[in-house]
């Protein structure tokens, strides 16, 4: 068993870092209070690849398997968690359109996805339907053209922002079974957005509702099968835990590296804060719990990559260890920066904001802990 990186993946993990320190990080603070993220960043992330991180080669992507596209995501997110899942947001439906579109649909729209032309979100989570996503009402009906959409999806990355949406909608029974995935385009004749959320974290990511009212799709924008929806937005998800979670150890390192460089540097007492027992036992404890969420998160890509039966189980396991420890990591860092981790200008008070909606979305993580249980009790 072999725990280095691979020269291939460290030169990854490399570009990645340099990439956000030069094209994200300077500019975080002014996307934040913006609350948008220019759309000229996108072209920029595809040329170096990550349009399509684990789309095949064969089709345009760049065809990396999933432990490597987590260490882009935890690169990335040194410089914005929000930036780098917006961009996981979209690898999702990217790999979703490679993985189950008909020819038709792959060569009109993931080409355009991969060059992030086109920028994708991902509906599924509805005003009335969070963890219990296969009860949502967003009714897709079938017309002599394709499908008319009626509903709301809610807490959408994107909502207002993107280029098209890969939407869960009924076309069937109540249940998993009756759902299906349909691409609506933005500007489609009856789609329509809420007012932008103003949200604790995330800011640079515009979040708003996605109305459906009797919008129309046409039928070539059905995503698969009908009534495979569901499973594919479950089979999507276990890849999104993951790199949420690269994206909490990211921004927690971040403010780890921030944190120690403080300590040596600010003096209390006639001595540097680095030097006082009890707060290098408090770094020593988070270096643990990072490594540890970071060796869980890798081992569960690397089981998502084999296909292996127990995926799923690892990437929730992976997904609830590693934004816990990113969250009460980032917290401990503020306390030890002091007045001044509660300051904009120290970028600590920004990660903390950032990673606490982790713990809720691509599944909470109480919804973690169900799938956990339930593969040990075998329910």
């Amino acid at each position: 068993m072999d725990f280095a990186l691979s020269e291939e993946q460290q030169a990854i993990t490399e570009m990645a870092r340099a990439f956000g320190e030069a094209e994200i990080a300077p500019h975080a603070r002014e996307w934040e209070a913006a609350g948008t993220i220019p759309k000229a960043l996108w072209p920029k992330c595809a040329g170096l690849g990550f349009g399509g991180l684990y789309v095949g080669e064969e089709v345009g992507g760049t065809g990396l398997t999933r432990l490597d596209a987590t260490l882009v995501f935890e690169a990335l997110s040194r410089s914005c968690a929000s930036v780098a899942a917006f961009l996981s947001i979209h690898n999702m439906c990217a790999k979703m359109i490679e993985s189950y579109g008909s020819d038709d649909l792959k060569a009109r729209f993931l080409p355009k996805a991969l060059s992030m032309e086109t920028v994708f979100s991902y509906c599924l989570t509805e005003p009335g339907s969070g963890s219990d996503a296969a009860a949502l009402k967003t009714k897709a009906e079938r017309t002599n053209e394709g499908y008319r959409l009626s509903g709301t999806k809610a807490f959408i990355s994107g909502g207002g922002y993107s280029d098209a949406y890969v939407v869960m909608c009924r076309t069937g029974a109540e249940g998993p079974k009756g759902i299906s995935a349909v691409i609506v385009e933005d500007g489609a004749e009856g789609l329509s957005f809420g007012g932008l959320e103003d949200k604790m974290g995330w800011r640079s990511q515009p979040t708003r509702q996605v109305q459906f009212d009797t919008c129309a799709a046409p039928a070539g924008n059905l995503l698969g099968e009908e009534g495979a929806g569901f499973r594919y937005a479950m089979a999507g998800l276990d890849g999104g835990r993951l790199n949420i979670g690269a994206c909490s150890l990211g921004a927690a390192q971040a403010a780890l590296d921030a944190t120690l460089t403080y300590m040596g540097e600010r003096r209390a007492f006639g001595k540097s804060l680095a030097e006082f027992q009890a707060l290098q036992f408090r770094l020593a404890d988070m270096e643990i719990e990072l490594q540890a969420a970071r060796t869980l998160l890798h081992r569960a890509a690397w089981y998502l990559d084999q296909g292996h039966k127990e995926a799923p189980k690892f990437c929730a396991m992976a997904k609830k260890k590693a934004t816990e420890v990113g969250s009460a990591v980032a917290d401990q860092c503020l306390q030890l920066h002091g007045g001044y981790g509660y300051l904009a200008d120290y970028g600590i008070e920004k990660i903390v904001r950032d990673l606490r909606v982790h713990q809720i979305l691509e599944g909470t993580n109480e919804i973690m802990r169900m799938i956990v249980a339930r593969s040990l009790v075998g329910a």
